[in-house]
């Protein structure tokens, strides 16, 4: 009988010492919980894990409330052994010298007869550290940015297990737990993790789950809030997660100086009702006088989202010169943001659009840009 996805995680665990887990880019808080919660609880299944992600908005200095992992990596570039292999069937080896030099490594070989065969030279690369990899709450290895661009070959080699919520998944893994009816990546961890090993669920592992919940469902605000939800979230209460700590530290403290930025975008706020699209525009002067960067915007982007939920679509426009205008899009209809990275020729990172427009000042580019989304 074929073993159920559950089986095979835990089979796998099972088998495992070394476990990859990646998280999106530009990982959401859901994410980061989820992440953390998993990373925790295979250390104490006695596995050794790493987590992967590139975070290029540092997303992860709002989650600094949580214990953070010591394996964190930007990347999963490994120096792995490149392995020489001879056929020594007829021809036994007698000596081997590596000779190193300044810009070569020569290896002397001698064989016990004659010479060696060229066909019986062989070379191949070393198997991965990692007996398993954990993708959590991406629907496409593509949405892992960097991480898989720059290591495609990892996920054929070593065994995939994809979880996440997302009902567009693609389902990539060799053992897929996708739960489309779960409101968040978080909820799916917690009843894998409570059919796995419900006893190693402690306070630590509750709060980085909860964490994720609240931050899937914006503190249960949105639809996607299920009554399971709310019940996995008492029980997470009940093992010893923080509530009011987290919406706390989430929702309630942000450094001044992004607070002072949020302002100045919200003073120049428009609002288009037929494109139900929100936009603002920034310059260099907004960023030096509230001592903020543009790693700022994002946060910014979901503050308006919260304000003006009737809309689609929100942006903001920046000048990085006089002549070069940066913009970033949220948007959280997928369809529609793989039409605004086209039109706009900009990168798509899950629900975010980063662009560029050269040689126009900042009205200019605003212009160009309302014209391009009207027409999609």
């Amino acid at each position: 009988m074929a073993l159920e996805p559950i089986q095979q995680l835990e089979k796998l665990l099972e088998e495992s010492k070394n476990v990859l887990i990646i998280l999106p880019q530009n990982p959401t808080g859901d994410a980061i919980g989820s992440g953390w919660a998993f990373y925790y609880f295979l250390e104490k299944k006695g596995i050794i894990p790493t987590l992967a992600f590139v975070d290029e908005f540092n997303e992860l200095e709002r989650f600094n409330f949580l214990p953070r992992p010591k394996n964190i990596s930007g990347s999963i570039a490994e120096a792995r052994e490149f392995i020489l292999v001879f056929n020594t069937k007829d021809n036994k080896i007698s000596n081997v010298k590596p000779e190193f030099g300044s810009d070569e490594l020569r290896i002397s070989i001698t064989p016990e007869k004659g010479s060696i065969d060229p066909r019986d030279f062989s070379f191949i690369p070393a198997k991965s550290k990692y007996d398993l990899i954990v993708v959590l709450d991406s629907p496409d290895k593509e949405t892992l940015g960097k991480i898989f661009e720059e290591n495609p070959d990892i996920f054929y080699e070593v065994p995939l297990v994809n979880i996440d919520h997302h009902p567009n998944n693609e389902n990539f893994g060799q053992v897929n737990l996708v739960n489309i009816t779960a409101s968040s990546t978080a909820e799916s961890i917690f009843e894998i993790l409570e059919k796995v090993d419900s006893n190693l669920v402690d306070e630590n592992i509750s709060n980085c789950l909860l964490t994720g919940i609240i931050s899937g469902t914006e503190s249960f605000q949105r639809k996607n809030t299920t009554p399971k939800s709310l019940q996995i979230a008492a029980k997470l209460m009940d093992n010893g997660a923080k509530q009011q700590e987290i919406i706390r530290w989430l929702y309630k403290t942000q450094p001044f100086n992004t607070l002072k930025l949020w302002g100045r975008v919200m003073a120049r706020l428009n609002l288009d009702e037929e494109l139900k699209l929100v936009w603002s525009l920034m310059t260099i002067e907004d960023f030096v006088q509230s001592r903020s960067n543009p790693n700022d915007i994002p946060f910014i982007l979901e503050k308006i989202k919260d304000n003006y939920s009737a809309s689609n679509i929100f942006m903001v426009l920046y000048n990085e010169k006089s002549d070069i205008v940066n913009g970033m899009i949220k948007c959280s209809d997928p369809e529609m943001v793989k039409k605004l990275s086209g039109i706009l020729e900009g990168i798509a990172k899950q629900d975010i659009v980063s662009f560029k427009l050269e040689g126009k000042n900042i009205l200019e580019a605003e212009k160009e840009t309302l014209e391009k989304i009207r027409k999609i």
